[in-house]
């Protein structure tokens, strides 16, 4: 992600760990997590089977990794979740899950982006945006999003965006009433504040009140024409089309394989960024 300020590894790691746990707590779902940067594992119980992989590249930008990663499968209540997110880093009553999973997984982002500022003093002045995907049952997903991290889906062989970036320029009005500005240097993208190259982050405690951490959240049922849905920070996708990371993996039957793949490709294209890719295979 795009940031002026550098974090220190220490900070970074202990960061994006509190960060999952208490994104999963949030969501009332038992949180682990896995500090691996590269691995593959596939569902057990489901009717509709799915299988994942997953590769992580430390960037070439001159500061310690700040991506973190989930890819879990789990049973939960008589249901297999697969539960897939990534976490870009840069320096009360909750709904049940099963009962309205957009309002538990909105309150989870919310509660997350609480705990981040609450204790910014121990985790550092960072903060980070955020995909994340729960499949349930192999048989339909749940995806949410804020800042520019990706989510993309091949459907019959075409790629389709899943998740929304949330630009600066695009949320200009809402940052405005809130007191704050946009600004575009020369060379540069819009930025909040000329800060921060994204709308909404967890964190970042000196542009809280002009950021948001309301994600988008969608349910998508997964049926015979999806292939694979992709995960990935931006940096993978500031030197990829979303066609053209589809059309890369899609020979690609090993997940794991197909998320090296994507990394690799970017490293290639000169992507300075982290780079943090799951992928996700239907069938």
């Amino acid at each position: 992600m795009s940031r002026q300020s550098v974090a220190v590894e220490a900070g970074a790691s202990h960061f994006t760990t509190c960060l999952f746990h208490k994104f999963m707590c949030g969501a009332c779902l038992n949180p682990s997590y896995s500090p691996n940067s590269s691995g593959k594992g596939k569902s057990k119980s489901s009717i509709k089977k799915s299988s994942h992989g997953f590769h992580l590249v430390e960037g070439k930008s001159g500061h310690a990794m700040e991506d973190y990663h989930v890819a879990e499968y789990r049973k939960e209540k008589n249901h297999e979740l697969g539960l897939f997110a990534i976490f870009d880093g840069h320096l009360g009553n909750r709904p049940n899950f099963w009962k309205d999973p957009a309002t538990a997984i909105k309150n989870a982002y919310r509660s997350t982006n609480h705990f981040i500022l609450e204790n910014s003093m121990e985790l550092g002045p960072g903060g980070s945006t955020a995909v994340t995907a729960i499949v349930i049952d192999g048989k339909g997903i749940w995806v949410a999003n804020i800042g520019d991290s990706r989510a993309v889906v091949c459907e019959g062989g075409f790629a389709n965006q899943l998740t929304v970036d949330h630009e600066p320029d695009t949320e200009r009005k809402r940052i405005e009433k809130q007191g704050g500005f946009v600004i575009t240097f020369p060379g540069d993208v819009p930025r909040v504040n000329g800060q921060l190259a994204v709308a909404r982050a967890f964190g970042d405690r000196s542009l809280r009140a002009h950021l948001s951490s309301e994600p988008d959240v969608r349910y998508v049922p997964i049926d015979s024409t999806m292939d694979f849905v992709i995960l990935a920070s931006d940096g993978l996708w500031k030197v990829m089309k979303n066609q053209e990371a589809v059309d890369l993996v899609k020979p690609i039957k090993d997940p794991r394989a197909a998320a090296k793949r994507l990394t690799t490709e970017a490293l290639a294209r000169k992507s300075k960024d982290d780079i943090s890719c799951i992928v996700i295979r239907f069938g």
